[in-house]
């Protein structure tokens, strides 16, 4: 069911819901803090500019030049043109608006494609003369026909931080950004091996939702969870599409530390958190009693999936895990 609510839940949202090199954090369910654990690798293979690329699902990405009007129908393109020093043609994502990233008035000068996150208008595409169109693929891969010929369509649909990296490097090449790829790679994993050097003894938890039907995110189904085992004790793993945690379970685990991401519809729907206190066993989660619950950005933790996205989440994780 998480992966279920996720994807229902951006395809309604404004925005997007939700093959790298060196060593991620270990996701293991049973690590404790104490054991050993992988390291991730700082050092960053050079990237070779390219007019052809073979990204992280084994899908080949060609241009006869280095694309420069790129339009985004997910946030990750947006979160990697952004680590490039570029600006996309169009956007239907709403995370350019964060301050890490344009900023609301810059960010209110580039296009939006109409029709939303579920079914942007091809017309309205097409009319930015894009090089290249980059769309997550088990929402946006039916628009590839209508594409072909007019325009490059690049699938993408990443399940970790190591994803995350493989596609930014495969857009470097494309489009020639290579010494700003390789910084932005470097950057980010830094950030994480540094986190993970001090990693927390707490046990955390992201929810997401926007009502009761909330949905837990796990390593392998949500890249922002899949940073969590290496910052703390992080004992969620994915129990497939039909599957999820109940708030029972989460009360069981004396969660130190809450994540919330608030998937709102439109409006001002108000915040999961306190559709959640509603659950008179909510309340007796410790993160709770003890004011450790954080209503994180939603644009940045549970659509950016790029390493600047991640970025900010690790910097807000550590923060509150300290």
């Amino acid at each position: 069911m998480a992966r279920t609510v996720r994807r229902w839940a951006a395809a309604a949202v404004l925005g997007a819901l939700i093959t790298g090199c060196g060593t991620a954090a270990t996701t293991d369910e049973g690590r404790k803090a104490g054991e050993e654990r992988p390291k991730t690798e700082v050092s960053v293979r050079p990237i070779a500019a390219a007019r052809q690329i073979t990204d992280p699902h084994g899908h080949t990405v060609a241009t006869k030049a280095p694309p420069r009007r790129i339009v985004c129908l997910v946030a990750l393109c947006d979160d990697m043109l952004t680590e490039l020093g570029l600006t996309p043609a169009a956007t239907n994502s709403g995370l350019l608006a964060h301050p890490g990233f344009l900023g609301k008035e810059a960010a209110a000068r580039v296009p939006v494609v109409p029709g939303g996150f579920i079914a942007p208008e091809t017309e309205a595409i097409l009319s930015h003369k894009p090089d290249l169109v980059i769309g997550l693929e088990d929402t946006h891969g039916k628009l590839a026909p209508a594409l072909e010929g007019a325009t490059v369509f690049w699938p993408v649909q990443p399940r970790n931080w190591q994803d995350s990296v493989g596609y930014l490097r495969g857009l470097a090449a494309l489009t020639g950004r290579t010494a700003q790829g390789e910084d932005a790679e470097r950057a980010f994993r830094a950030k994480l091996a540094a986190a993970e050097k001090n990693r927390s003894g707490k046990t955390a938890l992201i929810i997401f939702g926007s009502d009761e039907n909330f949905g837990v995110a796990t390593p392998g189904r949500d890249v922002a969870g899949g940073l969590m085992p290496g910052l703390a004790d992080y004992p969620w793993k994915d129990r497939g599409v039909e599957g999820t945690y109940s708030m029972e379970e989460i009360l069981a685990r004396d969660v130190d530390v809450l994540f919330v991401e608030t998937l709102s519809f439109g409006g001002s729907d108000g915040k999961l958190s306190e559709k959640l206190a509603e659950n008179p066993l909510w309340s007796r989660i410790p993160a709770v009693r003890e004011g450790a619950v954080h209503e994180v950005d939603a644009e940045v933790w549970a659509k950016g999936r790029g390493t600047r996205s991640l970025g900010i989440v690790l910097d807000e994780a550590t923060a509150a895990l300290r």
